[in-house]
């Protein structure tokens, strides 16, 4: 049987899964926020996340994108307009953890951010993922993973 930290760790897992999900088909679709959560909300596996987690992340992410965004490409070693949009989605969902979620340990949000961007994303975006959260978080943090 899991242990309550055990169960939120899955739950908050779970939500970053969707966010990465929730971001690609903004980027491709255009949805607002409202549609995202309702639509989401609406999935059976939206029952075993943390949605909390998944509302105020997403509202993050959309609220700054364009700053996020700025953000990323000073960071990345390539134009960010080349970049496919799972490797976008990880990278803000993971921006924006380190910018807005303090609770989270640094080394939490790159470790669960690259294994999102192994499973979800083209081959080796996770390598890309890691440098630019990595250097993203000393700016933000003041140090890295």
């Amino acid at each position: 049987m899991r242990n309550d930290a055990d169960t939120s760790v899955h739950r908050r897992r779970g939500a970053r899964e969707l966010l990465v999900m929730a971001l690609y088909q903004w980027q491709l679709a255009g949805h607002s926020e409202a549609d995202l959560c309702e639509q989401f909300a609406a999935m059976p596996e939206y029952s075993s996340v943390d949605r909390d987690y998944f509302r105020e992340v997403l509202a993050l992410v959309l609220r700054d994108a364009e700053s996020l965004d700025r953000e990323i490409a000073r960071h990345a070693d390539r134009n960010i307009d080349h970049t496919d949009a799972v490797s976008r989605a990880v990278l803000l969902l993971g921006l924006a953890e380190l910018r807005g979620r303090r609770d989270v340990p640094t080394r939490v949000i790159i470790n669960e951010s690259v294994e999102l961007a192994k499973q979800y994303g083209p081959v080796d975006c996770y390598r890309f993922v890691n440098a630019v959260l990595d250097r993203a978080a000393k700016q933000v943090h003041g140090r890295s993973a």
